[in-house]
């Protein structure tokens, strides 16, 4: 997961299609045609609704673009996001990037399956 800071995500490049999803929508109502990346928005580090938006784009969706944390994003967040399919995160202002890229580095294997890696452990060590 790449983390960013406010700059760099406000700054769009050139003939990038970027859609920005509320999140009291639904992504399997949406057209993804020629979409590079979405933007789900923490409104509040409570609010879960971008971690099941993110696992429908991958996993019943197939979106293979960016996907990207923006609003209330808290480092002790990131490993959840990456196991749901976020590409990328914007750190909330008052979030230190080193204890960001320790939590992302933490925790390297998961026993369950996730939408980044759907099979579990046990079956990825028995082949």
């Amino acid at each position: 997961m790449k983390l960013l800071t406010t700059h760099q995500h406000i700054s769009r490049p050139e003939g990038l299609q970027v859609l920005e999803l509320a999140n009291d929508a639904d992504p399997r109502a949406l057209s993804l045609a020629g979409v590079d990346r979405i933007d789900l928005h923490f409104p509040s580090f409570t609010d879960g609704r971008a971690h099941s938006q993110a696992h429908l784009l991958r996993r019943r969706l197939g979106f293979a673009g960016e996907i990207r944390a923006t609003g209330d994003v808290l480092a002790d967040q990131l490993p959840l996001l990456a196991r749901n399919g976020f590409t990328h995160a914007v750190l909330r202002v008052d979030q230190d990037l080193a204890v960001a890229e320790r939590q992302l580095a933490r925790f390297r294997k998961h026993y369950q399956g996730d939408a980044v890696q759907p099979q579990p452990h046990f079956v990825q060590v028995s082949r």
